[in-house]
């Protein structure tokens, strides 16, 4: 039996939520991270999907400046979008149909913020039982009063990879070692 076909999920790197006093932390580095993961994907012909999170009205808006994807990501046309309004990309969203058309098994997740939609939707990914690599060195968070960006994506890597409950696991991977 041959391993699971994998997909990359690029959450949220959009340029309304990398501006300004909110800019993640190492944003051009896990911008470029992001880009190699996207490559390495599409040169094994696995499956792209940039996740846009979008607000009724304001920077988030659908459409507006704010809610485009951020400059700095490399896009390709045969790369798909799901957009979402909630912190779980699974949520009233058309993920999971996008996920089953495309025979995918298992997910490598990137993106921002740490603490908020990428822990969630892995949370919800392992909960469908999908298998998770989270791109290590390739998510990203602006820290908050309590915590630093650097002490959220430690704290991420580390409790994300002892959720057991599920079944499936989360890796976390250096984006260098992660292979399609």
């Amino acid at each position: 039996m041959s391993e699971p076909r994998s997909a990359l999920l690029v959450i949220d790197v959009q340029q309304g939520l990398c501006e300004g006093a909110q800019q993640p932390f190492e944003l051009d580095a896990v911008i470029e991270r992001i880009n190699a993961l996207a490559a390495a994907a599409r040169a094994a012909h696995m499956p792209v999907i940039f996740i846009q999170h979008e607000g009724k009205a304001g920077y988030l808006e659908h459409g507006t400046p704010g809610w485009q994807l951020h400059r700095g990501l490399r896009v390709e046309p045969a790369d798909l979008r799901v957009r979402k309004t909630a912190t779980d990309s699974f949520h009233r969203t058309e993920l999971q149909e996008v996920l089953e058309r495309h025979e995918v098994g298992s997910l490598v997740v990137c993106g921002m913020h740490t603490e908020f939609c990428v822990d969630t939707t892995i949370r919800r990914a392992l909960a469908l039982g999908y298998p998770v690599i989270l791109a290590a060195d390739a998510h990203t968070s602006e820290g908050s009063a309590v915590l630093s960006p650097a002490q959220v994506i430690a704290h991420h890597n580390d409790v994300l990879s002892n959720i057991t409950s599920f079944g499936p696991l989360v890796r976390p991977v250096a984006t260098a070692d992660v292979r399609f």
